[in-house]
């Protein structure tokens, strides 16, 4: 099987990292902006880039879109031409289409359209900062749907000299340990005998309730 195909369309501050994160990792992506500014820059950034108006249908159709695996639609700003866009790629068969909103109506809308996929990094973003700024111990904070998180914390002092049978981390505290990284190695599957260290950085997955009720 070939490399998975990308589109990125809108290059703003979150369209541009989603390009060069695709692009670093060595995938195949289409980068696509009105502006010729943007476009110049993601020359370096990009498999290829083009300068166009992507929710016009018939430029989408001269750029083969239905043959992309992934699209992204980071024209958050512009309501009206995201949501054109979104229905546009999704009716030219684009597998996944991942869409970012502004606020909950504008990710409805988006979501009707036929997004697969609808993003928030405003308020994402604010959320971890929260998370991160209310809460010393939680280095991290990703969510990975409306209820659960995947966050990187500090052990709390209790924990500190005690295995992970013994803290029974799920019974106590509504929370999964995936890994422990302990200075430069990790750990990737912790075992009921891993015993937690002071310096140690634990990966856990667990509701938002959870992880806001671990110091109680």
């Amino acid at each position: 099987m070939g490399k998975k195909q990308y589109v990125v369309i809108g290059l703003g501050r979150f369209g541009r990292a989603v390009c060069e994160t695709l692009y670093e990792n060595g995938a195949e992506v289409l980068a696509v902006d009105i502006r010729q500014d943007r476009v110049n820059d993601a020359v370096s950034y990009s498999t290829h880039a083009v300068c166009t108006d992507a929710s016009e249908e018939g430029v989408l159709r001269d750029l083969g879109i239905g043959n992309f695996d992934v699209a992204v639609v980071a024209t958050g700003n512009q309501i009206k031409a995201s949501s054109m866009i979104a229905l546009l790629l999704k009716e030219m068969g684009v597998g996944t289409v991942i869409a970012r909103a502004n606020d909950e109506i504008h990710g409805r809308m988006l979501k009707k359209l036929g997004a697969d996929k609808v993003v928030y990094p405003e308020r994402d973003m604010g959320r971890r900062v929260g998370h991160n700024l209310h809460q010393h111990h939680i280095m991290d904070f990703i969510e990975v749907s409306p209820d659960y998180a995947l966050s990187e914390i500090r052990p709390l002092e209790k924990w500190v000299g005690k295995n992970l049978g013994q803290l029974a981390m799920r019974a106590h505290y509504g929370i999964n340990v995936l890994a422990i990284k302990t200075g430069d190695s990790v750990n990737g599957a912790p075992d009921a005998h891993t015993v937690v260290g002071s310096d140690d950085v634990l990966l856990i997955l667990g509701s938002a309730d959870a992880l806001r009720n671990l110091e109680k």
